[in-house]
């Protein structure tokens, strides 16, 4: 029997319900609410760069409009209820996902530790042993309490940089004890981490399981599956990257014909479906929630569009991010945030919070072939700004002469 055929627009509907999308936007979120959100997405990616707003903000207040700043902070410091760690990239974690972390984190001690000697940057033993030393007696620390980061830099985003190896050696120490799972992030102060040790941050309930190598790979299998709804072997590893695609691949092919079923899923641009795995024994395309109809800004880094390619096969909308292009070479600009329409993409806009002129200045709109910047379309985007705006405390939406671009 040839595998089902999974029309585009169910596909899409399907993903932006389990990324939290058709859920009422207007439902004030209690922290337990929030907490739920969260484990229900997986992760929510950390991003240093504050255009208009911090992307984990950004991407909460995109599924709940009535989502606030202190409600995170909460979770995170006041009840150890989330981590920090990586996925792909940095992100904030459920608490309750820690011990499938364990394996990452000796992985990273191990691999950290032969990139450090290899580059000889100082004695590794003496630089990690005085750090944790430090924080043992002293409790949490940043980088400049150590007294050699004055100015509490990032890495450098560069292409040509070696990332956080440039670093002063005892703060590359705070950032391989913090990947190796030895320290935690208790807290930030602007953006800058307040690392702690571990037992001091993640509650004992969370830290003490011990899954072994097969359940931690079912797990993060399985939760990949949950949260995409259908997925190919590559992208379930690539979900958390906690499993290789080796491992993701066996995961997937001793449970097909059981408890998985093969499909293919159309894609939006009408070029050859895609074989993919859903649970099987239940239809997970039965009673699909309507996604909101109002305009909404996404975070560059928002989990449906973390995926690029997925995302342009799944809603024909090609994104990339042009913070690292020269700005000649930019096709729209700097830091430019997608825009969903019900179940699709619709356009990009580029707008910036100038927290000096405390306005939220929309300086480019540009919108897909065939969406058409009605009046109608037009008042909902205006209607999304004025929630960024208060959302962000800016005290006026600015149109530029000349907002609305020709697709480029």
């Amino acid at each position: 029997m040839a595998p089902r055929l999974i029309d585009n627009r169910s596909a899409r509907r399907l993903f932006l319900a389990r990324q939290g999308l058709c859920r009422d936007p207007y439902h004030r979120i209690g922290d337990s609410e929030l907490l739920a959100l969260i484990e229900a997405l997986g992760f929510i990616q950390v991003d240093s760069i504050q255009t208009v707003e911090r992307a984990h903000h950004m991407i909460l207040f995109a599924r709940n409009q009535t989502y606030r700043h202190k409600q995170l902070r909460r979770l995170i410091e006041r009840e150890g209820a989330l981590f920090e760690n990586w996925t792909h990239d940095a992100a904030i974690i459920p608490s309750r996902f820690y011990p499938y972390w364990k394996r990452r984190f000796a992985q990273m001690e191990v691999g950290l530790r032969q990139r450090w000697l290899a580059l000889r940057r100082g004695n590794f033993e003496q630089e990690v042993a005085g750090v944790l030393d430090h924080i043992r007696a002293h409790g949490p620390a940043m980088a400049r309490d150590l007294g050699n980061d004055p100015e509490g830099q990032e890495p450098k985003r560069a292409k040509d940089s070696a990332g956080w190896w440039d670093w002063h050696p005892s703060k590359t120490a705070l950032e391989y004890l913090w990947r190796s799972g030895q320290l935690a992030v208790c807290a930030r102060s602007g953006f800058q981490k307040v690392y702690d040790l571990t037992e001091r941050v993640v509650p004992a309930a969370h830290r003490e399981a011990e899954p072994t190598e097969a359940e931690a790979i079912d797990w993060a299998c399985s939760g990949a599956l949950d949260r995409l709804g259908l997925a190919t072997h590559g992208e379930i590893a690539a979900f958390w990257d906690l499993v290789s695609v080796d491992e993701a691949k066996a995961w997937c092919q001793e449970r097909k014909g059981r408890v998985l079923e093969e499909v293919q899923v159309e894609s939006a641009n009408g070029g050859k479906p895609r074989a993919a795995f859903c649970w099987a024994g239940s239809d997970p395309l039965k009673d699909l929630p309507e996604p909101p109809k109002r305009l909404r800004v996404l975070s560059p880094f928002d989990p449906l569009l973390r995926d690029r390619n997925r995302s342009e096969r799944l809603f024909g909308f090609h994104y990339r991010i042009e913070v690292f292009v020269p700005a000649a070479k930019r096709r729209y600009g700097y830091y430019v945030f997608p825009i969903l329409e019900g179940d699709r993409l619709i356009g990009r806009i580029d707008m910036k919070h100038e927290r000096e002129g405390a306005c939220l200045r929309v300086r480019g709109l540009w919108l897909e072939p065939k969406v058409k910047p009605s009046r109608a379309r037009l008042e909902r985007l205006e209607a999304e700004l004025e929630r960024q705006r208060r959302f962000t405390g800016a005290a006026c939406v600015v149109f530029e002469d000349g907002y609305l671009k020709d697709e480029a």
